[in-house]
């Protein structure tokens, strides 16, 4: 072989020994075997020699060519692999490690209490009786002894929605739960022992009252109930909620239409502090009373043989006292800062506390 050929021949492998990637690898192919590449240019060249020399030079190009190809083809499989080492160290995942955090959710302080409220209740036999947002305006205003001209309509007459199309009925977006009272005491027969958990609407908007919140009502219906089992539902069920076992509670004559007698029910407060059960204070959190006769007849039951108490609560009122809430609007702004600082564990259960 020449003197020139094996200068090319040196010199591309010197140039495939410093190509780093295969972008410079591809340089020194395209630059030797490519259309304009050295090699290429000598073949080419062969067209203008004798025959006697083109047949020597032939031969020694070709063999040249073979070389070369073989050591590019080599030296490109080396960097392909190379890379492939380098993508791999670079995106390996130590298996050996802790996951990578998830942020994780919060129970919102509503869900919460009403899940609570439902253990409590529960563990006295109550059932959860549940009921449509829209009522009739029967079934959430005359069968509980409120008729058209009542004056405690005032304050609750708000959220009308247009009638049904061939049905003549006042429908209402329900402004209290009790209209599942009247549906459960229309549907089953007595004894009857339910809570009535689920929203409510009326229109108040400020710091303590919203267009729409929650109400966990309760009712029990049977034969010989008393304003004592009344009492002691109610003082058990404040005491647990709270988790304070010797909770002050009063009741206060109080009056409400479905209701006679009927009675506010207080706990013991400090106003300096807010504490729940301490202080000289008193702090209204819920209404109740013995079922009207008339609305027990409203029901198709006869009040001589059956008698029953009922209650209400506002869900978030009593979240507020439990967890220092200041502002009811909060439960609403959708505050994830909020929401982890009040909200609770959704994987764990409402534990029933000392008094149950």
């Amino acid at each position: 072989m020449s003197d020139d050929l094996e200068i090319l021949r040196q010199d591309v492998l010197s140039e495939l020994a410093g190509a780093a990637d295969m972008r410079a690898w591809d340089a020194v192919r395209v630059g030797t075997l490519g259309k304009s590449g050295r090699l290429t240019a000598l073949l080419k060249a062969l067209g203008k020699m004798a025959p006697d020399e083109r047949k020597a030079r032939g031969g020694a190009l070709n063999r040249l060519r073979d070389d070369l190809t073989r050591a590019i083809e080599s030296r490109g499989q080396e960097l392909e692999a190379a890379a492939l080492e380098a993508r791999l160290v670079a995106e390996r995942v130590d298996i050996s490690l802790p996951p990578p955090g998830t942020a994780q959710g919060a129970l919102h302080p509503i869900s919460r209490a009403v899940e609570e409220m439902t253990a409590i209740f529960g563990s006295m036999g109550f059932s959860v009786a549940e009921g449509p947002d829209i009522e009739t305006d029967w079934h959430n205003f005359s069968a509980l002894n409120t008729p058209d001209h009542h004056p405690a309509r005032t304050d609750h007459d708000t959220f009308y929605l247009p009638p049904v199309p061939g049905l003549d009925v006042a429908r209402v977006l329900r402004t209290q739960t009790s209209g599942v009272q009247i549906r459960t005491m229309l549907s089953q027969k007595p004894p009857i022992r339910v809570i009535c958990p689920g929203r409510t609407y009326r229109a108040d908007h400020d710091a303590t009252h919203s267009p729409m919140f929650h109400q966990c009502e309760g009712l029990v219906v049977g034969q010989g109930i008393t304003l004592g089992h009344l009492k002691g539902c109610l003082i058990e069920f404040l005491r647990v909620f709270f988790d304070k076992p010797d909770l002050p509670v009063r009741f206060r004559s109080s009056y409400f239409p479905f209701t006679e007698p009927s009675m506010e029910v207080d706990i013991g407060w400090s106003r300096r502090t807010g504490e729940i059960g301490g202080g000289e204070d008193w702090l209204e959190v819920l209404g109740s009373g013995m079922i009207h006769a008339r609305v027990l007849a409203n029901c198709g039951l006869d009040p001589r043989e059956w008698q029953g108490f009922a209650f209400g609560m506002g869900v978030e009122r009593l979240t507020m006292l439990k967890n220092g809430i200041p502002d009811l609007r909060s439960f609403y702004e959708s505050d994830i800062r909020w929401l982890r600082h009040y909200g609770s564990d959704p994987l764990a259960p409402a534990l029933l506390h000392e008094g149950v």
